[in-house]
């Protein structure tokens, strides 16, 4: 999963929250995310793109640093 932006993610299916590990350390934990928008993150040529277009703004966050 090669990316600029994002380092690692996860998701956990029972309570829909994805999670995003950027290459500066900050973790997003995005609620309620369906899982076809897991799926299509994962698939997108340019996550950091794909996060700005269909999640960011769209699905509650909480955050924190490693």
């Amino acid at each position: 999963m090669p990316s600029t932006v994002v380092d690692k993610i996860e998701y956990d299916v029972e309570h829909q929250v994805l999670t995003v590990v950027f290459q500066s350390g900050k973790v997003y934990y995005y609620k309620e995310v369906p899982h076809g928008v897991y799926i299509s993150l994962r698939a997108a040529r340019s996550k950091g793109r794909y996060l700005n277009k269909n999640i960011k703004g769209v699905y509650e966050y909480e955050s924190s640093d490693l």
